[in-house]
């Protein structure tokens, strides 16, 4: 089972590839199923289909749906959310505080990701191609299952409730799987879209490390409605047309040099007719893989901790892409260290023979970041 998470900044045609890959797949035999978790509801608008929240099969092989995340919050959350406010309610606490205790921000978004859990386990399914929301709404929706996990940790004070208990137990069960799937990088990877501009590409390079700072592998970068080959120009477009393809080389080259490492990157040229149902994807798909394996990348590295000796003490590397101008932030909490990289946040645990070592400096280069550490006194 292969799970591809389709992401990228609004607009850039994301659902439109990954229903491409998915029709692909399917086409060469692999029973494939394309969800999508974006409140857009587009992915059916690609697929000149009409989808809903149980899949259905829309050719040979390839079956679509599109989860509704509120009637999954309707069904699943409402029902944990008042036991909790029945026990917190029992514990002397108001109706007002246990309500506010209660609410967990984004459950709508993880409830839909849990759901791509179930489909791809419950399912006859070879694949499952994900059309996620844009990426900033990916990002908080791929960070849900590590920062709920804390959430439900901090319930333990009310396990005498037992039924209370034995909710809380299985709603952490089921985060904790997904965290396991989504840092698996023969199970689940990230495909990023884009369009060859600065700003999006600027956006492309946070996500990518983002997504290294939260153990989640990108195997592959798909340059979207890049301007036709030159062999098509005529007229007084003409020059036009050559100016902006030159433009949008460089957009990427200068990403190829920003810390992809060996992350694919393949590109797709734009059309003069928009892509929708069948027979237009596969025309994508073809252009996009060739004859090559849809299911084939190059994952890039997640962040892997490494020590050496450094003069005077330790060096501490974490393996992470990092763009030229990267803002980077170091912190110690407790056994942790916090590293924050472009306003994305997470914490390492630093191996257990360093931490009453003391931070003192770090440099970055092609393999990202060197920290220093002294040795204790």
């Amino acid at each position: 089972m292969r799970v591809l998470l389709f992401t990228g900044k609004g607009g850039v045609g994301k659902t439109t590839l990954a229903a491409a890959t998915a029709a692909c797949l399917a086409r060469r035999g692999r029973k494939t199923l394309v969800v999508s978790t974006d409140p857009a509801h587009s992915l059916g608008d690609a697929m000149g289909r009409s989808l809903t929240a149980d899949p259905s099969e829309m050719d040979s092989d390839l079956f679509g749906a599109q989860i509704d995340a509120r009637a999954l919050v309707d069904s699943s959350w409402d029902a944990l959310r008042g036991q909790l406010r029945t026990a917190l309610a029992g514990l002397g606490l108001d109706a007002l505080d246990a309500e506010e205790l209660t609410v967990l921000p984004g459950v709508d978004e993880l409830l839909s990701l849990q759901e791509v859990r179930r489909l791809a386990d419950e399912g006859p399914w070879e694949n499952v191609v994900v059309d996620c929301g844009p990426t900033a709404e990916t990002l908080r929706l791929l960070a849900l299952p590590e920062a709920v996990a804390g959430y439900l940790a901090r319930l333990s004070a009310w396990r005498a409730h037992t039924a209370v208990a034995r909710s809380v137990d299985r709603f952490a069960a089921q985060v904790e799987s997904l965290r396991t799937m989504l840092t698996d990088a023969d199970t689940a990877t990230v495909r990023l879209v884009l369009t060859p501009e600065r700003v999006v590409a600027a956006e492309t390079r946070r996500t990518l490390t983002s997504l290294a700072l939260r153990g989640i592998s990108v195997d592959g970068v798909v340059v979207n409605r890049m301007v036709p080959s030159a062999g098509l120009w005529r007229g007084a477009a003409a020059s036009w047309l050559r100016t902006r393809r030159a433009q949008q080389e460089q957009v990427i080259a200068d990403l190829r040099e920003s810390g992809l490492g060996p992350t694919a990157m393949r590109t797709v040229e734009h059309r003069a007719e928009e892509p929708v149902g069948l027979p237009a994807l596969l025309e994508i798909a073809d252009e996009l893989y060739g004859q090559t394996s849809p299911l084939v990348g190059e994952p890039g590295p997640a962040p892997l901790v490494e020590t050496s000796e450094v003069a005077g003490g330790v060096g501490l590397r974490l393996v992470l892409p990092l763009a030229k101008d990267s803002s980077v932030q170091l912190a110690r909490v407790d056994d942790d260290l916090a590293v924050t990289v472009d306003g994305f946040r997470r914490l390492v645990a630093l191996p257990e023979s360093l931490r009453r070592y003391t931070l003192t400096g770090a440099e970055s280069d092609a393999r990202g970041l060197l920290l220093h550490l002294e040795k204790p006194s």
